[in-house]
């Protein structure tokens, strides 16, 4: 393209913009539209992430050991456990440890007077890396001689792993949707316009004009639709996501279990998907509408 007449290419394609200003209104509505459908998913699948994550550091899987081995015996499983590949680290909690632990749960501490720690075994807290692998590590740690038991949440596991699996299918499909749908609305707006100028890009093709002197303007027209559309959208976006936020920290039987991440945290990447959407769909679209009127 050359220097002196890009001025020209936005010109015409701004102007090509406010002649179908209706279309025009219309396709970066569709584009906020689909793009505020497709961050909030984004959101939901990083939050839900997020959300695992943080079950995975709290998640303990308790390990017991046998009553024949002693502590020192006990304490000796540690680097065993610890090179399960799953097995992020292992604390060794002692048979006294435990005892206070549990007394301390009770405000009534005279009803275990006639008990001790003996009732209790030694134990491992174990801390794992993926969750989705519990099952498999819980069988690992059963191998181990001297674990007799594992106590681990894989009910909790499986449903933190299977939510985690949904969002991020439904996700993908969601967003390719979106897209498709977006590139379409923005294709047609720019065949609308080629349209009506059918005449003149038949003439400029018969006076020696190139495709891509007859192209950029409309390319210029998606371009900007599209970033006008991904701009309001990222504005709409931090709106809808910052009042959300607002309302689940200030509820209480929300703000208890459901903790969002700061916008601040997915601000820059969540710009550069809508940035990038934006100019994808608006040139593409553009590029995609212009072609057939170019075959003269």
């Amino acid at each position: 393209m050359r220097r002196w007449n890009t001025g020209y290419y936005i010109r015409e394609g701004v102007a090509g913009i406010f002649t179908h200003g209706l279309m025009s209104f219309a396709s970066v509505c569709i584009i906020i539209a689909c793009l505020i459908i497709m961050g909030s998913f984004i959101l939901l699948a990083v939050n839900v992430d997020a959300l695992i994550e943080k079950f995975e550091k709290d998640n303990v899987v308790l390990a017991f050991i046998g009553d024949a081995l002693s502590e020192q015996e006990a304490r000796a499983l540690e680097s065993r456990i610890e090179s399960l590949p799953n097995v992020e680290y292992a604390t060794f909690i002692s048979r006294d440890e435990a005892f206070k632990s549990f007394v301390e749960g009770y405000q009534d501490k005279s009803i275990f007077e006639n008990l001790d720690a003996s009732i209790l075994r030694h134990r491992y807290a174990v801390y794992l890396r993926d969750i989705s692998q519990t099952e498999q590590t819980q069988r690992d740690l059963l191998a181990i001689d001297g674990i007799v038991k594992v106590n681990a949440n894989l009910t909790i596991a499986r449903g933190f792993v299977t939510v985690r699996n949904i969002v991020s299918v439904v996700t993908i499909v969601l967003v390719s949707i979106l897209l498709i749908v977006s590139l379409f609305i923005m294709s047609n707006t720019i065949k609308l316009a080629t349209y009506d100028r059918r005449d003149e890009i038949a003439i400029m093709k018969m006076v020696g004009a190139t495709n891509g002197f007859i192209r950029w303007p409309f390319v210029f027209q998606g371009f900007i639709l599209g970033l006008v559309g991904a701009f309001s959208a990222y504005i709409a976006q931090w709106v809808i996501y910052t009042l959300v936020s607002n309302f689940i920290l200030r509820s209480y039987s929300f703000g208890m279990v459901i903790v969002l991440i700061p916008f601040s945290q997915v601000a820059l990447p969540l710009f550069f998907i809508f940035s990038a959407v934006g100019f994808g769909v608006g040139v593409c679209g553009s590029a995609l509408a212009i072609k057939n009127y170019l075959r003269v």
